[in-house]
């Protein structure tokens, strides 16, 4: 007999309000949200036939985090293409209310790129065993290697190669995104290829100017990646391609650990680009998690202090901020309300890779993916498709 699980006392982030004095209640996936008295006149007359586990809770009730670029955590990354690096990443990433993130390859060689694929496709089969601990991993983000090798940022020069869906194809099933410059890509021929497959095109590591990036935009690609970053930048005269983020509809990644962006612009990106269109990522390396140190990305060394990752040369290599910390970062330099900001790492995201119908807001029918946050946004426990994944967590 399966059990009705019912957190009582929390604050219910929904996403266009904050409840209280609700009952949540759940299984695998959300059956109700019921006002406390309700709730205690059925629990008094035996409505429910299933035995119901009432869980207490001082906080908030989040839907779960979900990360569309993550790289790594906790030692590992995806381009180990290993189950257990993979594992590792998930179960660090559950620490921050993580739950769910797409596995972020890097520009390296192209049979390496393939067996990170290859591995994600075969955990991802295997990820509803019930033993599994952590995130759960809902595609790939396959960052490079069709870039410019002038904005390639952190990524290893050597294995760039032009856009191409040649040996992609296989994996179209777990792609969800894929970082690109619209300039590399000879007459646009790999965005028309790429027009009926359901998968998010978006503009990263570019030299583009303002109107390849339109005209990328007109062609029906409408993401950027980590924006401002590994990009032109705005110019009153040359607005590049975050000119032309502001000036079309297109969805944007922000890392907001107040070293890629200034923490001072948030709010008014946000304002310019409009609370829904802001997705928050980490973009976060194996070092995140970890203590301050030298570790690897894409093959190259990479030195992790106060808070920042760069490679030798001073060039930033990805971060190792945490979801919760880019929730607590948003709300001290913006004053958007809680519901608001959660909404940009649940549901935007969710939306943005087609899963908003499964997850992504605290809606009856969608899955009991939750996060359970102090009133200090500490994560005290996760539950995803209603079991508890992580208990404890992290300041």
């Amino acid at each position: 007999m399966n059990t009705i699980k019912a957190i009582k006392g929390s604050k219910i982030i929904l996403e266009n309000e904050i409840i209280k004095d609700h009952v949540l209640l759940f299984e695998n996936d959300i059956k109700q949200i019921l006002p406390n008295e309700v709730f205690e006149k059925r629990i008094e007359s035996g409505y429910y036939k299933n035995e119901v586990e009432v869980i207490p809770h001082r906080g908030y009730v989040s839907p779960g985090f979900i990360d569309i670029h993550v790289h790594g955590a906790g030692g590992s990354d995806t381009m180990d293409a290993t189950p257990q690096a993979l594992r590792t990443i998930a179960e660090n990433l559950i620490k921050s209310g993580t739950t769910g993130f797409l596995a972020t390859t890097m520009t390296m060689a192209q049979q390496d790129i393939i067996k990170a694929l290859e591995t994600v496709r075969n955990v991802m089969a295997d990820q509803n065993n019930e033993n599994l601990l952590g995130s759960d991993i809902l595609g790939v983000h396959l960052e490079g290697p069709f870039i410019n090798p002038e904005y390639k940022g952190a990524q290893a020069q050597t294995h760039i190669q032009k856009p191409t869906t040649e040996w992609l194809k296989p994996y179209f099933d777990i792609i969800k995104i894929i970082t690109f410059a619209p300039e590399m890509d000879t007459n646009f021929d790999f965005i028309k290829a790429m027009e009926d497959t359901g998968i998010v095109l978006s503009i990263g590591h570019t030299g583009c100017d303002f109107e390849t990036a339109c005209s990328a935009h007109a062609a029906g690609v409408d993401h950027i990646t980590h924006c401002f970053n590994a990009m032109t930048g705005l110019h009153h005269r040359k607005p590049g391609v975050v000119g032309a983020a502001f000036a079309k509809p297109f969805t944007t990644e922000l890392i907001a650990d107040g070293i890629h962006v200034h923490a001072g612009f948030f709010e008014t990106f946000v304002r310019i680009k409009s609370p829904e269109k802001v997705i928050l990522v980490t973009d976060a390396i194996r070092a995140g998690f970890l203590e301050d140190g030298t570790y690897e990305l894409g093959g190259q060394p990479v030195l992790v202090e106060d808070g920042a990752s760069r490679l030798e040369d001073g060039t930033l290599a990805g971060s190792i901020l945490k979801m919760n910390e880019a929730l607590t970062n948003m709300l001290k330099s913006t004053g958007r309300p809680l519901n608001e900001v959660v909404s940009m790492m649940s549901i935007n995201p969710a939306r943005r890779i087609g899963l908003d119908h499964e997850m992504g807001s605290i809606e009856e029918g969608k899955l009991s993916n939750l996060v359970l946050l102090s009133e200090d946004y500490h994560v005290e426990a996760v539950y995803i498709k209603g079991k508890k994944r992580y208990d404890g967590g992290i300041k």
